[in-house]
């Protein structure tokens, strides 16, 4: 069956590993629920998927599943914290990181029969500037880039920003300051990155907002719980619930490719062009 309910279809995203990404993804996902949306959350780091383990969560089969054909996308989805959906990928599987087109496609084309079941995608990819991510990120209606203020988290954050647009071309990135001091420091953090991305890209920033550093967010991943689920009241939980409120502010697709079939088409035109 063919989605015709606009789909929101978020990709987050990072130049490198250990800037929270998965973090964000997640307490996002929960942080939309709560707001009554239905949200499925694909763990797109198809070589070290991450997902299942954050949140303590159980997975008998994943998407090499799926790419076996022992299994559907319906069949391996699992529930996590405020009723999220989730769809684990496949942890130290180097197949799964080589994908071939008809692989990948086959993949993504699943998701054709998932649309009656969301309103919003988020796309959790792995981090850097490999085929794979940028594939997942230009699929999706929006890309939200988590940066952290140490300089090779902006130099990396910019080469992706730099990748996207010039192989990619796009043009527009949402920006979230991640393990920020104070507010003020996350601004300035976007500040500092939209001056670079002003100067030598024809690119669009987007500032999201901020998540602070708090001492909550590593206590609840060593629960394997969601800091909105450990620690509801926190600094983190509260910046978390801001980011899902502007998100859902954020225009629904509106032309007639506003649903699920836009994602797939997409994918499987940027892994044909590699």
């Amino acid at each position: 069956m063919k989605s015709l309910n606009p789909i929101q279809v978020i990709a987050v995203t990072g130049g490198k590993g250990g800037v929270g990404k998965s973090n964000v993804s997640v307490n996002l996902a929960i942080g939309l629920a709560e707001l009554g949306k239905r949200v499925v959350l694909l763990d797109a780091d198809l070589g070290l998927a991450n997902l299942d383990v954050l949140l303590g969560l159980s997975v008998n089969r994943n998407l090499g599943d799926v790419l076996s054909g022992q299994a559907s996308l319906l069949d391996i989805m699992v529930e996590g914290p405020a009723g999220i959906k989730i769809i684990p990928a496949s942890s130290g599987s180097q197949h799964m990181t080589n994908l071939g087109e008809v692989e990948h496609a086959g993949i993504i084309t699943a998701f054709s029969d998932l649309g009656e079941y969301m309103d919003v995608l988020i796309v959790d990819t792995a981090a850097g500037i490999s085929k794979t991510v940028t594939s997942f990120v230009r699929a999706a209606h929006e890309a939200l880039i988590v940066v952290t203020d140490e300089p090779t988290s902006v130099t990396d954050c910019y080469a992706l920003i730099k990748v996207l647009n010039r192989d990619c071309r796009m043009n527009r990135f949402r920006i979230a300051a991640n393990m920020v001091r104070t507010p003020k420091e996350g601004q300035m953090l976007f500040n500092k990155l939209a001056k670079v991305t002003d100067r030598f890209l024809d690119v669009s920033l987007q500032y999201s907002g901020a998540i602070p550093m708090d001492e909550a967010v590593r206590k609840s991943v060593q629960r394997q719980k969601a800091v909105l689920e450990a620690y509801p009241r926190s600094k983190a939980s509260v910046a978390y619930r801001d980011l899902a409120q502007k998100v859902i502010a954020w225009p629904l697709p509106s032309s007639p490719k506003g649903n699920l079939e836009f994602f797939v088409e997409r994918l499987i035109q940027g892994v044909g062009a590699a």
